[in-house]
């Protein structure tokens, strides 16, 4: 029986983001695709911290010390050690580089890397939080048995940022993550006063996500007498204030920002919508475009990092850095309906090749080579 040690801090964080997402969707289907597998997840010290129910069916434990404490000793001098119970796992699992606990005696590392964002737009991040994630990349690619990457894009970047030997790097694809469920669409709309038709974009409030490209094309859009409203989901991140300049200036149209909202809600803002635009400028993955795909909506992506990757020929395509591209896209796309139409099923096909059970039985294989 292979035994294996999880980092869950991110899953207490108020906006867990896609590590958080990871560890919520991996966990469970490693325990489905290997029933043997004996899982302990383990956590910095949170006040409030508060397991979520797919947790009761595994061990929790909570460490003495907070990440702002732990997390750096990690990077810097490998310690404090693990207690006992958690070094003497087969396999210790960090879901992100940020976070590297040290290992114990014969334990293999498995480190999983989302992006190196930080790499490549550094200023996209406050300083202390940009080498807090470079110092624990460090301490990844020198001390990790395993780098799995989620995407080809971020093992490549891996390869050509680092040292890192590349028999040390998999791939491993995320998959759709946001569960279907039956919330009245009409009703989330207008609690939220959102009026369809609407164009939809899913993500933080911050530079990265190229937000403020996203208003000024749609604004384009509106002027020419289109209906629909842009529909901004996400939570507000580090420096939104061009975006909120933005999108209170006097122009046609209409912009909504819902801030964070819950799955139920999330889940019928992507059945509702017309159109989903994913138009960042740097992802490792990138979630949302299969969340949408997975539904049936019309999706415009960026042709930038691993974003062409995961959407395929299912997206149309479109260059983040400039206006007009994007509102061209979101022309097309509302007003010609057999191309919204054809988006839409390829969508489907395209996420439906994604499972977390497939990214589950990678991780396993990387589980076994290494031991």
């Amino acid at each position: 029986m292979t035994s294996v040690a999880v980092l869950a801090d991110q899953t207490f964080a108020q906006f867990p983001g896609g590590t958080g997402t990871y560890v919520r969707r991996l966990v469970p289907a490693l325990a489905d695709t290997d029933p043997s597998l004996e899982i302990t997840l383990f956590h910095t010290h949170q006040p409030d911290a508060r397991p979520e129910p797919w947790m009761r069916k595994f061990w929790v434990e909570e460490l003495p010390g907070g990440m702002r404490s732990l997390y750096p000793q990690w990077a810097i001098r490998r310690g404090p050690p693990l207690p006992s119970d958690l070094a003497g796992k087969d396999v210790l699992h960090a879901p992100s580089a940020v976070a590297v606990p040290p290992s114990g005696p014969g334990q293999r590392l498995v480190v999983t890397v989302h992006d190196l964002a930080f790499l490549a737009h550094p200023g996209a991040f406050p300083r202390r939080w940009a080498l807090t994630y470079r110092a624990g990349l460090a301490r990844a690619v020198r001390s990790a048995d395993a780098l799995i990457a989620v995407s080809r894009h971020t093992a490549e970047d891996l390869l050509r940022r680092t040292h890192v030997r590349p028999a040390k790097v998999y791939v491993a694809p995320l998959a759709p993550s946001l569960p279907e469920r039956d919330a009245d669409i009409a009703e989330v709309l207008a609690r939220h006063r959102v009026s369809p038709p609407y164009v939809l974009s899913v993500g933080t409030l911050e530079p990265r996500k190229n937000l403020v490209r996203l208003v000024r094309a749609y604004r384009r859009l509106a002027a020419r007498g289109s209906t629909h409203s842009l529909v901004l989901v996400g939570p507000v991140g580090w420096r939104p204030g061009e975006l909120l300049e933005e999108t209170t200036k006097e122009g046609p149209g209409h912009v909504v920002l819902t801030g964070q909202v819950n799955e139920d809600d999330l889940d019928a803002f992507y059945r509702g919508a017309s159109v989903f635009v994913y138009p960042s400028l740097y992802e490792g993955f990138g979630l949302p475009v299969l969340d949408a795909m997975a539904r049936g909506i019309p999706t415009i992506v960026s042709t930038t990092s691993s974003l062409p990757e995961v959407a395929g020929e299912a997206g149309l395509p479109i260059d983040p850095r400039s206006v007009g591209s994007i509102a061209e896209a979101l022309e097309v796309v509302t007003t010609d309906r057999a191309l919204a139409a054809r988006l839409a099923d390829a969508g489907r096909t395209r996420a439906a090749r994604f499972s977390w059970e497939r990214t589950a039985g990678l991780t396993l294989e990387v589980y076994k080579t290494i031991l």
